[in-house]
């Protein structure tokens, strides 16, 4: 399809010139804004309201993202792409400079209502530190994605104190909605989040209440030693990860343990671990899930696996640095939005387990693999 044709077809009259304005050279180091003292979640979303996709990590084209297009505007927004989309540079979504400039037009933009990353993969540190975020904090708006937009939620969660989406990207959605697709779309519109899926025998039972904070392990520990580096006292942490080897999620739980980051958790999620490597220069018999164990066996807090979160097909969407409730049991884990983040808070989002894939909660670490492209993120079907 003719690249010029198809963007006049979608996007309003006005937007080049919103968008066609370039900052003027690398941005320069800033100052981020000091965080506030309790939490100013971003307006929920409304039938008309804009969602712009950019690309500050991998590239996307425009075909990778007609789902996602197609389900945004079923769901009846506007959607606007930025300008990185369909641009390659390296192994990115364009150069530091084009990505770090199409965020900040889409921060400062206020017709933009929403930001949804076109993918993960690797780039956002590259980047991350020529944001300012002045607009962001006076005008928050929901931040979506998860993979290397971790980074982005470990930031704005820990030195803004503002929310964000840990779900669905651009192109991990399928030509037909799906339970992610849906609890991303019910979350948009304000339903407080009201979890419940089956358990695991490796569960540590207990009850839990704190802020979520996470996502994925590889980013969490890549943001340790920096300003961005999450807070994890008296919160509820949520971790996933994808093509890893096992002796790598050791490495990274080790440094986190080390550091004190597990010390003190209100409680632990941890979500899909897939697509994990063989290892071939030694063989690590522990499973995951005791590799994981371990780390945190000697504290009480609860802790319970394959919470449907990750880079898998159920990636339930989680709005991070937002109070909730964690029950856990061996037969059955719930997580529960303890305070609607606005006014808006119409019936609570549910999600019956009996809806998921048979054994979707006992993904088996390499059950993905197929499903997975080079950067660990989900193709279309």
């Amino acid at each position: 399809m003719n690249r010029s044709k198809f963007f006049k077809t979608i996007l309003p009259a006005g937007i080049g010139v919103a968008l066609a304005k370039p900052l003027l050279g690398h941005p320069f180091k800033i100052s981020d804004p000091v965080k506030p003292a309790n939490y100013v979640a971003p307006p929920y979303l409304k039938p008309g309201d804009t969602i712009a996709i950019t690309c500050p990590a991998g590239p996307a084209d425009i075909e990778d993202l007609q789902p996602c297009l197609n389900a945004l505007q079923n769901w009846g927004y506007k959607v606007r792409f930025g300008n990185t989309v369909g641009k390659k540079w390296q192994r990115f979504g364009g150069t530091d400079d084009e990505r770090a400039a199409d965020m900040q037009r889409l921060i400062n933009d206020k017709t933009v209502d929403a930001i949804m990353f076109g993918r993960g993969g690797y780039g956002i540190m590259r980047m991350m530190d020529s944001i300012n975020w002045d607009s962001f904090v006076q005008h928050p708006k929901w931040l979506i994605g998860y993979s290397d937009i971790t980074a982005f939620h470990c930031h704005v969660n820990n030195v803004l104190g503002i929310p964000t989406l840990h779900a669905d990207m651009g192109n991990g959605f399928g030509p037909d909605d799906d339970i992610a697709a849906d609890s991303l779309q019910q979350v948009l519109r304000g339903k407080p989040i009201n979890y419940t899926v089956g358990g695991f025998s490796k569960n540590r039972a207990g009850t839990a209440t704190g802020k979520l904070v996470g996502g994925n392990l590889s980013l969490i520990y890549a943001m340790q030693g920096s300003k961005s580096a999450i807070e994890t006292e008296g919160k509820i942490l949520v971790i996933e990860d994808v093509s890893e080897y096992k002796y790598t999620v050791d490495r990274m739980l080790m440094n986190l343990k080390r550091s004190g980051k597990l010390d003190n958790l209100a409680g632990l999620i941890v979500g899909g671990f897939t697509a994990t490597k063989a290892d071939t220069e030694g063989n690590f018999p522990m499973s995951m899930e005791e590799i994981i164990f371990e780390k945190v066996k000697e504290f009480e807090y609860p802790v319970c696996f394959h919470f449907p979160c990750g880079h898998q097909k159920e990636n339930l969407a989680l709005k991070l640095g937002v109070n909730y409730s964690l029950s856990i049991t061996k037969n059955k884990v719930s997580l529960m939005e303890m305070k609607a983040a606005s006014l808006l808070a119409p019936q609570a989002l549910s999600v019956d387990s009996s809806r998921m894939q048979p054994d979707s909660l006992q993904l088996k670490p390499d059950s993905l693999l197929n499903s997975l492209d080079s950067t660990g993120i989900l193709k279309s079907p």
